[in-house]
């Protein structure tokens, strides 16, 4: 991974580790919705290429009430390129986890799943349409997967080997 100051601008501002963070964050909160336990690590990583994609972000923002293997059935096109996606955006990932770690904003179990801390992120969702959307469909993504609890089942649907 380049410095920060060697990173071309688009890649600052889209990859921004506290824009990233926020997503993530978003994402495990609304895993916790659903299972208090708190996110795996395995699973958080896919979170970004699911809200940073444009696609994929509005076929999920469109059936928000949907199953997510039943949006991903029913959406084929969510599957082309996913795992280069993941594959590419996991550095930028891991940045934005050293960011809300340094922060606070989050502790790791004993299993490994991670948890957040409560006041450390503002709960309004704020920014620009797109912030906010891939803040939104962030927070779905995270009620999904837990209301999926098979990291295989996840892993396998959007065509990744564990």
């Amino acid at each position: 991974m380049k410095r920060w100051d060697q990173r071309p601008f688009e890649v600052r501002n889209l990859f921004n580790p506290a824009f990233c963070g926020l997503i993530l964050f978003r994402a495990m909160q609304g895993y916790e919705e659903e299972n208090p336990d708190g996110i795996p690590f395995s699973l958080s990583l896919l979170v970004l290429p699911l809200c940073l994609h444009k696609d994929s972000r509005e076929v999920i923002a469109g059936s928000p009430r949907s199953y997510l293997l039943k949006t991903v059935e029913k959406h084929p096109q969510l599957l082309v390129g996913f795992s280069a996606r993941a594959s590419d955006l996991m550095p930028y990932a891991l940045e934005a986890f050293g960011l809300l770690m340094e922060r606070g904003c989050f502790v790791v179990s004993q299993d490994g799943r991670l948890k957040t801390v409560p006041d450390k992120v503002r709960k309004s969702v704020t920014g620009t349409s797109e912030s906010v959307s891939c803040q939104r469909v962030a927070r779905i993504v995270g009620k999904e997967f837990a209301r999926i609890a098979d990291r295989v089942t996840v892993y396998t649907t959007f065509g990744i080997r564990p």
